[in-house]
């Protein structure tokens, strides 16, 4: 039963985590600083360069969660300590580069779960592109960060009592 659960949340992580790379890669494919630049005249070039950046590091975490999920998901018999470290991985770099990046271009604003406003806050006036794009995933990360809290504690509880 246990794995059966374990199985689907992979199965249902890797069509989002699909869905992320596609979103983000035809985003960057299209999009360069001088059109950012262009959208916002008044722009800082250095936090536009920063906010593609995060972007970039988003989709690499994303793909390489991507890549997990589909090993994991491959193989027979399926192993759910596998599965298990891939979802806590997952949870840990992509979700959380999501909502709070390495480089703080934009964070996340807890308070506003109670207002339902959107919860992404940024330290700077984003392109309206930009913003617009990050904006429209935040309900789809929220409702993997909400799958995936379990895996955040318990494979940490796991892996220190197996020492």
């Amino acid at each position: 039963m246990a794995n059966s659960i374990v199985f689907q949340q992979t199965k249902q992580v890797e069509a989002f985590l699909q869905n992320m790379v596609q979103t983000l890669t035809d985003y960057l494919n299209e999009t360069t600083l001088s059109k950012l630049l262009e959208e916002q005249r008044d722009g800082d070039k250095a936090y536009y360069q920063l906010l593609l950046s995060n972007l970039r590091r988003l989709v690499v975490y994303c793909e390489e969660g991507l890549d997990a999920c589909r090993i994991v998901l491959s193989e027979e018999p399926f192993r759910k300590t596998a599965a298990e470290k891939t979802l806590y991985r997952v949870y840990h770099l992509c979700v959380a580069e999501y909502f709070t990046p390495k480089s703080d271009a934009w964070y996340e604003d807890s308070r506003s779960a109670y207002t339902g406003r959107n919860s992404l806050k940024f330290r700077q006036t984003p392109p309206p592109s930009f913003k617009k794009l990050l904006l429209s995933l935040e309900s789809e990360f929220q409702t993997i960060r909400e799958e995936l809290e379990f895996y955040e504690t318990d494979y940490r509880t796991k892996a220190i009592q197996s020492k």
